[in-house]
């Protein structure tokens, strides 16, 4: 998922930088607007979501909030299976916020996961997809999560894995951290979560995008989102596919290119396990 731009102070050369970047954000934007719909690892991803979100939630109305929602594509996906959940999207890049408004008709809110501007226990279920890795303090996302989410309620997280994988991706998006499974389940536990399911993701497809990242980086990197060539995408999807197979059955998998998991709020939660 495309990233913040940075900070910048007032001189010169460092405005000039962050210009720079926000053009490379807008463009990464429109690039996810353009493919996210189609492309293999969206649809994996938002498959796994909904499989998760309905799995340990009851049925029913529910408010849900898409901490990241960068163009919109999760929240299309779950409005489309469950007309009954209440989508709120929230987003720090004004052009994503946009672009998810037209794209969803849901109501999308500019801001920080760092900083929410919602209440206290105003969710019934948060899901945040590669965005908790765009910010320096992700124990803080997770705080944030719990105090808005509802006792019962439900987190789903999935961000980049293994620092070895870093590359030309993660400096586009200007990811900040590469997570471990154990450290993802560090951060939900010390937040005050009940870990429910924590696996890597992506598995089959992990020799094939390590070669792309490691051994055969294109001439002009930016990104790896972007639309492959349908053998490709058919490929991918269906090695996607086997793995969510096993995994529905609450197996997970050791090692993958992502990390997914699955937290629930106690009811018993208080104030007190925020701090």
């Amino acid at each position: 998922m495309p990233a913040r731009p940075a900070e910048a102070s007032f001189a010169s050369p460092v405005l000039n930088r962050l210009e720079n970047l926000q053009s490379m954000h807008l463009d990464e934007y429109r690039k996810l607007a353009e493919v996210e719909d189609r492309m293999w690892y969206f649809h994996a991803l938002n498959r796994r979501c909904l499989h998760w979100l309905e799995r340990l939630r009851p049925q029913g109305l529910a408010q849900l909030l898409d901490a990241g929602c960068g163009t919109g594509g999760l929240i299309k996906t779950l409005q489309a299976a469950n007309p009954a959940w209440q989508m709120t999207g929230l987003d720090f890049m004004p052009l994503a916020c946009a672009l998810a408004r037209e794209r969803t008709g849901a109501e999308i809110v500019q801001g920080s996961i760092a900083a929410l501007p919602f209440p206290d226990e105003s969710f019934d279920a948060v899901v945040s997809a590669d965005v908790v890795c765009q910010v320096t303090d992700g124990a803080m996302a997770l705080r944030e999560f719990f105090r808005v989410v509802r006792p019962g309620g439900i987190v789903l997280v999935n961000v980049p894995a293994f620092r070895w994988l870093w590359s030309y991706h993660d400096d586009t998006c200007e990811t900040q951290h590469r997570y471990t499974r154990p450290e993802l389940t560090a951060l939900f536990q010390t937040a005050g979560f009940m870990v429910e399911f924590a696996s890597y993701e992506n598995m089959l497809p992990l020799p094939l995008i390590a070669a792309r990242r490691k051994l055969f980086q294109p001439a002009d990197p930016t990104s790896d989102v972007k639309l492959y060539p349908a053998p490709i995408e058919a490929g991918f999807a269906g090695l996607a596919a086997l793995e969510f197979a096993w995994q529905r059955l609450g197996w997970a998998s050791p090692v993958g290119s992502s990390v997914f998991v699955a937290g629930r709020k106690p009811l018993a939660a208080s104030a007190s396990i925020r701090c």
